[in-house]
């Protein structure tokens, strides 16, 4: 058996540029197929996030509410005593008012136009009103 040259044995082999270039559309085609999915499963889980806190909050509210007989002036309230005797919080583990997952701050009325008290987030485009994935998330709802 001939040996080969000791320059030929440790040649490497590099990709050319159209092997690179064909990798590079292979995997763009992959994430245009799979991105726009990814981010609807995104937007949902969300709004399932955003509705789980304001049902967190509300019951909180209530805790609030079976304690001091009033439903809190603020959101504060459940974590912060106000100087009421009766209070027995904070309502809320850890002691800390979430925001939603837009990173904003949830809205709280007291008392709510659509119930004794109405907690919401305005949603991905933090505007009241919307439709779809922009539609605002309420506790009334």
């Amino acid at each position: 058996m001939k040996r080969q040259p000791y320059s030929r044995r440790l040649r490497r082999h590099y990709f050319s540029l159209m092997e690179i270039m064909i990798v590079i559309v292979i995997i763009g085609m992959i994430a245009g197929l799979v991105g726009p999915a990814l981010m609807n499963k995104l937007t949902k889980a969300k709004i399932t996030t955003a509705k789980a806190q304001i049902e967190i909050l509300e019951n909180a509210c209530k805790d609030y509410h079976l304690d001091l007989s009033e439903y809190p002036r603020s959101l504060d309230d459940l974590i912060a005593n106000s100087g009421n005797a009766k209070w027995d919080g904070p309502y809320l583990d850890p002691p800390k008012i979430p925001v939603d997952p837009w990173g904003e701050p949830f809205h709280y009325e007291n008392p709510g136009r659509n119930g004794a008290i109405d907690i919401y987030s305005y949603g991905s485009d933090r505007a009241s009103g919307g439709e779809g994935r922009n539609a605002d998330i309420c506790s009334w709802e």
